[in-house]
């Protein structure tokens, strides 16, 4: 075994800061099921495979922010098709057994489909896609073909003034049904709709989103508002919290609590009383389940992250082109993991509005969602 110790602030191969490590950690000669400092195994890992998008939701990519003249990543700092396999194949050695590909948009990419086709070679991998839909409807055959097998879709309303405000003023209704209508003909399943509630924006147009889907194979899922970055000018009065949406969701339909699908399953569920489907309901802010979570992420320059909410990364890029080898690069993630302290929807504070600093967060579009 080989002692590594992990300094402060140090810079990985000339890259990203290193998130802060001060104690002397174990490599292991011998990958296996890797626990954090709060006993968390590492089970899931997003894949962010592009930081840009065509929408400019106010909540994720604000326009004033990141208008036309803003300096996104090159092509040269995204990892490639190869690389990201090899960097999931590795994650596998520790335990991860689902992968979900997420951007800013990832259907922007050209080279998508060679990405979910290197991804499907991985045996025993559980593949996913979380994408806004406004591409999907001409890629949906090709990348169930190249081996994804379920899909996410970001839809916050049915009604065009609300979906346009909500977007960024990018995008429309009807190019993103006919997404979702691409996605169930091209047999992936199952579709799950993501729906971020922001109070006096879109919380009164919930109840249309379930009548429309209510039935169907696609599973309507509302998400907390957060502050994810800090740059959307988050408020906790801003939040609709899933308990108010359950009360008002059960007004008009019974609904019943579910079981979870599997440990660490970010969203609670709930079924229709008249065997109608399922919702679920994502409680980051008013239900934290960091005590339960299991997610790692990797950003499309390869810096992973730990959390969501997380201010600063390491590259995986830099020691992965310079040669490093399988046994240098597990060791290297055996022990970001396991220095893992992320507790932050725990931890955070309440009626706080989130502004700008120097030591700021990650903003949610470079790592995926």
């Amino acid at each position: 075994m080989t002692q590594i110790c992990l300094k402060p602030n140090t810079r990985l191969a000339g890259s990203v800061n290193i998130l802060v490590m001060s104690r002397t950690v174990t490599q292991l000669t011998s990958p296996g099921d890797v626990r954090d400092t709060w006993e968390r195994p590492l089970h899931d890992l997003r894949i962010s495979v592009i930081d840009r998008c065509n929408y400019r939701c106010p909540y994720c990519m604000p326009a004033e922010v990141y208008g036309e003249s803003y300096k996104f990543l090159s092509r040269q700092h995204w990892l490639t098709p190869g690389e990201i396999k090899r960097v999931a194949g590795l994650f596998m050695k520790l335990g991860v057994a689902k992968v979900r590909i997420t951007g800013g948009e990832p259907l922007l990419r050209k080279d998508i489909v060679d990405i979910v086709s290197s991804l499907s070679d991985l045996p025993g991998l559980d593949l996913a896609l979380t994408s806004n839909g406004t591409l999907l409807s001409r890629r949906a055959k090709e990348l169930k073909a190249a081996g994804l097998r379920r899909i996410t879709i970001s839809l916050d309303s049915l009604d065009e003034e609300v979906f346009n405000e909500m977007s960024g003023g990018k995008g429309d209704v009807s190019t993103v049904l006919e997404g979702v209508e691409a996605a169930h003909d091209a047999g992936l399943s199952p579709i799950k709709l993501n729906v971020v509630v922001q109070k006096g924006k879109n919380d009164h147009t919930v109840l249309d989103l379930i009548d429309r889907f209510r039935g169907s194979n696609v599973i309507v899922r509302f998400i907390e508002y957060m502050d994810v970055g800090t740059l959307n000018g988050w408020r906790l009065d801003e939040v609709v919290t899933s308990a108010e949406l359950v009360e008002q969701i059960s007004s008009r339909w019974q609904l019943k609590p579910a079981e979870p699908n599997y440990r660490g399953e970010v969203a609670s569920r709930y079924l229709f009383e008249d065997g109608q489907g399922e919702i679920g309901f994502i409680s980051s802010v008013s239900e934290p389940f960091c005590g339960d979570c299991h997610r790692a992420r990797l950003s499309a320059d390869g810096t992973i992250y730990t959390c969501l909410f997380a201010k600063n990364g390491i590259s995986i890029r830099e020691p992965l082109r310079a040669g490093a080898s399988d046994a240098d690069l597990v060791g290297l993630l055996q022990n970001l993991w396991r220095n893992r302290i992320d507790r932050y929807s725990e931890q955070r504070g309440k009626g706080k509005t989130i502004e700008k600093t120097e030591d700021s967060r990650i903003e949610m579009y470079r790592m995926g969602g």
